[in-house]
């Protein structure tokens, strides 16, 4: 090796690369070292203060989004969500099937697995089937009797 070339790194002589590590600014050490007094933090004022945190949403104060925003809806804490299925869509079925909940998820009718199925009466029924579901609309429970099914409902 000759005497312009470096040594290879191993693990007793491993060191940062030159000017990656500098040393941290000290605040607040007096007036020569142009960050004494307020510390660079300027005068009054939240960020000012030790120990300030800001608000999530704050926006220096001027009305943050969330509040700039109108309210809209409506939400019942009594209602109940449903994956529906219209009678019209249990055309496939033959007369004297049973359709339960899951034959529907099989299917591919009904995606989500943890919602309870009700039963619309949108459409036609031309075949009498067993439906079983966890609730039916009043006409669909018109429609399937009218059809010489039944409507089973699930607790």
């Amino acid at each position: 090796m000759s005497a312009n070339e470096t040594t290879p790194p191993t693990l007793s002589n491993l060191r940062p690369p030159a000017g990656s590590r500098s040393r941290k600014t000290r605040v607040g050490r007096g007036m020569g070292s142009k960050l004494g007094k307020t510390a660079g933090r300027g005068n009054k004022g939240g960020k000012s203060r030790s120990g300030f945190r800001r608000r999530r949403g704050f926006e220096g104060g001027q009305m943050p989004l969330h509040r700039r925003l109108p309210k809209r809806g409506f939400r019942n804490v009594f209602g109940h969500d449903y994956a529906v299925v219209n009678l019209g869509s249990l055309g496939g079925f033959a007369a004297g099937e049973t359709v339960t909940p899951e034959r529907l998820r099989e299917l591919g009718m009904v995606r989500d697995r943890t919602l309870p199925v009700k039963i619309l009466g949108e459409g036609e029924l031309k075949a009498a089937l067993t439906v079983r579901a966890h609730a039916f609309s009043k006409s669909a429970l018109e429609k399937i009797s009218a059809a010489g099914g039944t409507a089973e409902r699930l607790g």
